[in-house]
């Protein structure tokens, strides 16, 4: 069985290829092609931990993502993972990799297709309320589906540190880096909203990462109130999502969007808000991509 770190991952795997590929796997999750079981959540609580168990089938990929989540670790990633692929013919292990970089780059490339679907087309200005490894993911991914002026950075910490490294610019508030903007990303664990409904603006767009605990939350209520909501997968979401469980309804899910079964943005001036979970789908479409393209570096056999 072929094993891949996370070094390897990282040479296979671009954010150019990623973001169509979960544009298809988020289409055929919503066409009801995948078999994908709600995540499970194994509390770790003597370390405020959790491990998550992540199985799906998708017809031509089977395979499944375990993951941890520390949110208090220091000096080390906040999560890990490993994704393995089984032959779906036979049920054999093919590939076991690395799945910590995997959750970083499929995160934001999710988030660009729901920008790529839902954003106004003319979006120039950027908020990132974050400053870890998902804030380096999301502007990368980002700006593959739009052109930003401006990019504004905060976080409680490190976002000094992030803006001066990615050349944008350091806001001294959460509110201060919303306020005006066309596009913005919520990428910090949290259990109480980050983000306020009184510093949205008609026509803004909001990809919401954070809070993936069915008690936390990351948006308040007006910011629920105000907007139009999407997910990866409404069963998912309305079991995992505070904030979807506090809005109590969904519109669509991004997959019928890009399906064009359902309405994306209608009007220049309307709110909408894209609420990421994470399913396995898109973990194992990801892998699938790493492997094929280890498979296909190989040299031929004599």
């Amino acid at each position: 069985m072929l094993i891949l770190d996370e070094a390897a991952v990282r040479k296979l795997l671009t954010m150019q290829a990623l973001i169509p590929a979960m544009e298809h796997a988020l289409r055929a999750l919503s066409a009801g092609e995948v078999v994908q079981p709600v995540r499970v959540m194994v509390p770790v609580a003597d370390h405020g931990g959790f491990l998550g168990s992540m199985p799906a089938y998708t017809g031509a990929q089977l395979g499944a993502k375990l993951v941890t989540l520390f949110p208090n670790n220091q000096g080390v990633p906040t999560h890990h993972a490993l994704i393995l692929l089984f032959r779906p013919e036979t049920g054999e292990p093919l590939v076991v990799m690395d799945g910590r970089l995997i959750t970083e780059m499929r995160t934001g490339a999710v988030s660009a297709a729901a920008t790529k679907m839902l954003a106004r087309p003319n979006s120039s200005v950027l908020a990132i309320l974050g400053s870890g490894v998902q804030a380096q993911s999301h502007l990368k991914a980002l700006r593959l589906v739009r052109e930003f002026r401006d990019i504004r950075v905060w976080s409680p910490r490190n976002a000094g540190a992030f803006a001066h490294r990615f050349g944008v610019r350091l806001a001294q508030s959460a509110e201060e880096a919303v306020r005006g903007a066309d596009v913005v990303v919520i990428v910090i664990i949290s259990q109480t909203p980050i983000l306020s409904g009184e510093w949205l603006s008609p026509g803004m767009h909001i990809n919401a990462v954070g809070a993936p605990q069915p008690t936390w939350r990351e948006l308040d209520d007006d910011v629920l109130r105000k907007t139009k909501l999407y997910v990866e997968s409404r069963e998912a979401a309305s079991y995992e999502s505070g904030d979807v469980i506090a809005a109590g309804s969904i519109f669509a899910e991004i997959g019928e969007v890009i399906a064009g079964a359902k309405a994306g943005r209608q009007s220049a001036e309307e709110i909408t808000l894209f609420k990421s979970v994470g399913v396995a789908v898109e973990d194992l479409a990801s892998a699938e991509l790493v492997y094929r393209e280890w498979l296909a570096v190989q040299p031929p056999r004599s």
